[in-house]
């Protein structure tokens, strides 16, 4: 595996990491208020018009649907840097990537020419994905709750989904509910397209996480919604096996851009630890705080590598589910540690508001339980892995 960026990607990437540092980072404080808040939609309209106009706009997504047509392992390189910023994947237009490739995929006609393209071109802002339930564990998705029965050439949908992102904003919600009652528990679930406004469809509140407001996680209830029968995303009974579709290379997604976050980290910390004077010297020259160095850096370049591998394998038309379920455990693991080493180098600053540390910290605890929580993921790897020393026994 190469670890230094490969040298035809290397100047998209620091075209991309140039925009996100000169563009982004000034104007994160009014971002994270959300899109909902009219000057920071503002502002981030402005700067997806300049991403557009830099040639760097929604650079993963397939050239045919208006993206830049990056090859997956190309884009992986690219999204670590424009994981340094939250706000850099709705600047940059690369937040609708796995939405965009379910519905070109799965979608009927109909929904791919009425939301696909503008989905692409960022002028519907995103759609969301409802799954967890808040009164079962979500990490057994088996158990969700949520119905759809198709009576005549409708689907009638019942339920109530938990922690659904963006709910408040999107054009449409891509609904999992049990739809077959006597199928095995793994082939009952099926997707369906509900558009906004769909009666019966209510984002009843946004949930506070961690002090934000900002409506990002939200409530949302379905009493007797009625969609056609062709909002069906996919095979009936395939929600599963297309969730694993659009969560696989997600997760790897996702770690990229903890990578670009816990980087970012490093930097403070490190820039902290040489200009900070205490009892004489630098910060930089307390064993303590070499050890904090010392211990970041090892984590990112590990968690790096094993990223890069899981990626290249989906490259290669891979499952690599014991590569994903590590790198989701081990980098949430290192965001969390790279942020929380930063902030305790930096003291009282970096709990404030003055330094993106404590954005980035609430992220780095969500990220654990995301996709996910990691207990899942580390039982279900152990398995895969002691399975042939089980057959062989």
């Amino acid at each position: 595996m190469e670890l230094p960026v490969p040298e035809h990607v290397r100047p998209l990437r620091d075209r991309v990491l140039d925009f996100v540092e000169r563009r982004v980072y000034p104007v994160e404080p009014l971002l994270s208020r959300g899109p909902g808040d009219p000057a920071a939609l503002r502002e981030l309209r402005r700067l997806q018009g300049e991403a557009k106009a830099a040639g760097l706009w929604a650079l993963g997504h397939p050239e045919r649907l208006g993206g830049g047509g990056l090859p997956f392992l190309d884009y992986v390189y690219v999204n670590e840097v424009i994981g340094r910023s939250e706000a850099a994947m709705f600047a940059l237009g690369t937040h609708t990537l796995q939405d965009a490739i379910m519905l070109d995929q799965h979608a009927n006609p109909r929904w791919r020419e009425r939301y696909l393209r503008p989905l692409v071109d960022g002028e519907l802002f995103s759609p969301c994905f409802a799954m967890t339930e808040r009164d079962v564990a979500s990490s057994d998705p088996t158990q969700l709750r949520t119905t759809a029965e198709l009576v005549g050439d409708e689907w009638v949908i019942n339920g109530r989904k938990w922690f659904i992102s963006h709910a408040h904003l999107a054009a449409y919600t891509v609904v999992m509910a049990r739809t077959e009652r006597d199928a095995p528990a793994h082939d009952a679930f099926s997707m369906i397209i509900v558009p906004a406004g769909t009666p019966g469809h209510r984002v009843e509140r946004a949930i506070p996480v961690m002090g934000e407001t900002s409506g990002d996680h939200c409530e949302v209830a379905f009493e007797d919604v009625r969609v056609p029968r062709e909002n069906l995303l996919g095979p009936r009974g395939g929600a599963f096996r297309l969730a694993q579709q659009r969560l696989g290379p997600g997760r790897v997604f996702h770690c990229m851009r903890w990578l670009g976050q816990a980087q970012r980290a490093y930097d403070l910390m490190c820039r902290r630890a040489v200009s900070r004077v205490a009892f004489g010297s630098p910060l930089a020259d307390k064993q303590l705080v070499q050890q904090l160095v010392f211990e970041t850096a090892a984590e990112i370049r590990s968690v790096r590598l094993l990223t890069l591998d899981a990626a290249a394998r989906l490259d290669r038309g891979e499952q690599a589910r014991e590569e994903i379920g590590m790198v989701k455990v081990l980098g949430a693991r290192m965001l969390h540690n790279a942020v929380d080493r930063a902030i305790q180098v930096h003291g009282s600053i970096g709990l404030s508001g003055d330094l993106p540390l404590e954005r980035m910290y609430r992220l780095a605890r969500n990220a654990r339980v995301y996709d996910g929580p990691d207990e899942t993921h580390l039982t279900t790897v152990a398995r895969l892995l002691l399975r042939p020393y089980r057959e062989a026994s």
